[in-house]
């Protein structure tokens, strides 16, 4: 009984959906998370009789066919890239992006990765890194005897060195933005890095061009709506429920033909 297969892929589907919606709450406190969402796709149809088709001699059509289903699937998972709320932090090193734009850190293997994450440190050799010692880019570095860091809303980074009475600028902050950000492959440690959906990265300066602003002493928190995920997983448990009761149902009715032989 084709019942039972149907059914078994809408459990499938639904299973699929609670691990995307446990993921998103497992990182609703990760700095600069980004949500998914399960999308799905019906499978292909058998066709008993098809819209259109001669019923008889005389040319009359059939106005609709006969289909019967095969399930469903799991069509993609993208993230909801929406600006996720700023809290302070009163660190001076950590900066939230407010608006489009991705900063850039180089990873171990040689790709660029971009993040939303702006939990910065200092590493021995004072360069501007992530919390895994990754180089944000471009490089940065913070010397030793420099106090009163302030980072501006367009990216500059300024010190007051030793006893100087002017700060002098260590660099400048860029932003990474993408044709299409959602088709960025994530790779774990808040990361992402560009794919041919994403296109190429743009880089520009914080505040221009279309480019977000910097606020330093904060942090962007994941744009995950408790309430709103707790309802889906009301519904895909529903959704799981009904699909068993499915093939329960289909069990019941081939025991039933079984027991008339």
């Amino acid at each position: 009984m084709k019942a039972l297969y149907i059914a078994s892929t809408g459990m499938a589907a639904q299973e699929r959906n609670v691990e995307i919606i446990s993921n998103n709450i497992a990182n609703m406190r990760t700095t600069g998370y980004k949500r998914q969402r399960a999308e799905f796709q019906d499978l292909l149809y058998h066709a008993y009789r098809r819209a259109g088709s001669t019923t008889s001699d005389q040319g009359t059509q059939a106005p609709v066919g006969i289909e019967i289903g095969s399930g469903v699937k799991t069509a993609a998972t993208p993230r909801i890239m929406t600006q996720g709320s700023v809290t302070p932090t009163e660190k001076p090193l950590d900066v939230a992006v407010r608006g489009e734009g991705f900063f850039a850190v180089q990873l171990p293997d040689g790709r660029t990765g971009y993040t939303r994450d702006g939990s910065f440190e200092r590493d021995s050799s004072g360069l501007l890194v992530n919390v895994d010692g990754y180089q944000i880019d471009p490089g940065i570095t913070i010397p030793e005897n420099a106090n009163s860091l302030s980072i501006s809303a367009d990216g500059i980074v300024q010190a007051y060195i030793g006893t100087d009475s002017a700060p002098t600028q260590l660099g400048q902050l860029q932003l990474y933005r993408f044709v299409n950000k959602e088709g960025l492959e994530a790779v774990g440690d808040n990361n992402f890095v560009e794919t041919a959906a994403s296109g190429p990265a743009q880089a520009g300066v914080p505040n221009s061009e279309g480019m977000g602003s910097v606020l330093q002493g904060y942090l962007e928190s994941a744009n995950v709506n408790p309430v709103t995920e707790i309802a889906d997983l009301i519904a895909a448990q529903r959704a799981y429920e009904m699909n068993a009761r499915v093939i329960s149902g289909a069990d019941e009715m081939l025991q039933a033909t079984s027991q008339l032989r």
